[in-house]
């Protein structure tokens, strides 16, 4: 190869790399909070970072990652952060409250959460009555699986002042405390949950929402998971970052229900799959429950707030208006397209 094709070759690719990264510095920049990552259930979110697919739509997002829900949410609200990938009953839960949130994209069809028996107590506590004077964990204290856990409690006429209320996360501290019986129970997702069902064979769960069945007996209906939300404000000023927000999450979607559960391990961080054998069978398990198409359906919208109405005297008498808790449009104008 000669010198002058040699430093042709040079120039050209100096070229193509300050092309590459003058665009990238045009793209509008996005921080965007999530509590727990590793979990399935936020799958969606971090695959969508690992296939590039944000920045194929148009915007830079950055991933800031926290213990909960609760405190991405508090991220969001503070301005530390742009926009959620979290639970919709954020949305609903502060509109009394004077919070105008809404999700725009919604990816999760149902929550995923299961109450489980540490297997420690496994003898002693069979029932979710059984749970009254104990310690249950949750991610965080007022984040999704602090409500799932008030809710179950006050539909089995436990009052939930009576149990105490742990953070444990969502992912190996969540098990840990589990294993070692620092907590009698635990809201926990998958892997985590498929993960000590490997361990334990007798390991008792109380209530189920993995799947779409599990779901209709608990709730009466579907249930909306995660989603990216934000402040109504938010997104107002910045519909196009909402926009290419959305249709990256659409895309990824697409590819899950397009490759199999050993296709998309392969593609999570590291971190994420250290027991690729465990991770596969939780991510089987949990497949049906992101959705195909990122709309919410409103009578999901309403499963939510009924659930609330339920377990809090405030939320019932709020007079919730449930259309401005999230938008549609952005999911289909991708559809359009």
């Amino acid at each position: 190869m000669s010198i002058k094709l040699i430093r042709r070759l040079g120039v050209s690719l100096a070229a193509l790399v300050l092309s590459s990264s003058f665009a990238l510095a045009q793209m509008p920049k996005v921080t965007l909070a999530i509590g727990g990552a590793s979990c399935l259930c936020y799958l969606p979110t971090m695959l969508a970072q690992q296939l590039g697919e944000f920045k194929k739509a148009g915007v830079d997002v950055n991933v800031v990652q926290f213990k909960g829900g609760s405190e991405s949410l508090k991220a969001v609200l503070g301005g530390s952060a742009d926009v959620v990938s979290g639970y919709f009953d954020h949305c609903v839960e502060l509109q009394p409250k004077g919070q105008d949130l809404q999700s725009f994209v919604v990816y999760d069809r149902f929550p995923g959460f299961a109450l489980v028996v540490s297997p420690k107590h496994t003898n002693e506590i069979k029932s979710v009555k059984d749970l009254a004077n104990k310690k249950v964990g949750v991610s965080a204290p007022g984040s999704s699986t602090d409500f799932f856990l008030k809710y179950i409690l006050h539909k089995n006429g436990i009052d939930p002042n009576s149990v105490g209320v742990i953070g444990v996360g969502l992912g190996a501290s969540a098990i840990a405390a589990m294993e070692q019986g620092q907590i009698d129970a635990a809201i926990m997702l998958d892997p985590a949950v498929t993960v000590l069902s490997g361990k334990y064979k007798d390991l008792r769960i109380l209530s189920d929402t993995r799947s779409q069945k599990d779901t209709l007996a608990v709730f009466g209906g579907e249930y909306p998971g995660g989603a990216l939300y934000t402040k109504a404000g938010w997104i107002a000023a910045h519909p196009k970052e909402a926009q290419a927000m959305t249709n990256a999450i659409l895309s990824t979607l697409k590819w899950i229900h397009s490759h199999s559960a050993e296709e998309i391990t392969a593609k999570m961080p590291p971190e994420f799959t250290k027991n690729k054998a465990l991770y596969i069978a939780a991510l089987k398990n949990t497949m049906s429950m992101y959705s195909n198409d990122g709309m919410m359906d409103p009578k999901g919208a309403k499963a939510v707030l009924d659930v609330f109405a339920q377990s809090s005297p405030a939320i019932a008498k709020a007079h919730i208006d449930l259309s401005k808790t999230y938008t549609n449009k952005f999911v289909e104008a991708a559809n359009k397209k």
